[in-house]
């Protein structure tokens, strides 16, 4: 079995949990998880996500304030430009302690509980290895797919390519073809044979 504290998403919280109104400091790099986005848009499994904020303990779990960076790569989904960017995102995540707290001792008078914000919103993730470890793998997962957008444009009035040889509009906005329809090659086959029948008969 793999140990919690060895996985490269554990955040040590051992001296600030179980201890209200102790704060750690985050602020480093970690891999992204698999299954973020696809090759259109998304995240490549192992790009470093840099990960910022600050993991505070109150009575019932450690309420984690992050700011998330991640590389993301895109295409125009009108010209099919490769893209690239960091996508930026703010979160508060819930750490809840596996067992209750009555009648435990705690250090100092502070009486903090989870309000709605920390524990009503679904960002809720369980502690690992007795409460010691945060591991962020799930919750870097969970909100960067929810942040990856549905339809990227590399400009807001992206002209895209022609739907008739590929070119990139953009790069060639004068760019036309003449559109021809086939349906009208019989009517102009016969407006031709009756000039040709209407000249003959003026002849004679």
């Amino acid at each position: 079995m793999t140990n919690a504290a060895s996985s490269p998403w554990a955040i040590p919280v051992a001296q600030v949990a179980q201890r209200p109104g102790q704060s750690k400091e985050i602020d480093g790099d970690f891999p992204a998880p698999s299954g973020i986005g696809d090759r259109i848009v998304g995240v490549n499994e192992g790009e470093p996500v840099h990960v910022s904020g600050s993991m505070d303990s109150i009575v019932d779990g450690l309420v984690f304030n992050a700011h998330i960076s991640a590389p993301m790569h895109a295409e125009c989904t009108r010209c099919l430009k490769p893209l690239s960017g960091p996508k930026e995102l703010d979160l508060v995540a819930f750490f809840p302690y596996e067992y209750q707290h009555e009648g435990r001792d705690f250090k100092g008078d502070v009486e903090i509980v989870a309000g709605e914000e920390e524990a009503g919103d679904g960002n809720t993730y369980p502690l690992a290895d007795s409460g010691n470890v945060a591991d962020i793998e799930a919750l870097l997962r969970d909100n960067l797919v929810e942040a990856m957008p549905l339809k990227v444009l590399c400009k807001p009035d992206c002209k895209g390519l022609c739907a008739q040889c590929g070119i990139n509009l953009n790069e060639h906005p004068d760019h036309h073809h003449e559109i021809r329809d086939d349906r009208w090659d019989a009517l102009a086959g016969l407006k031709a044979r009756l000039e040709a029948q209407a000249e003959g008969t003026g002849k004679e």
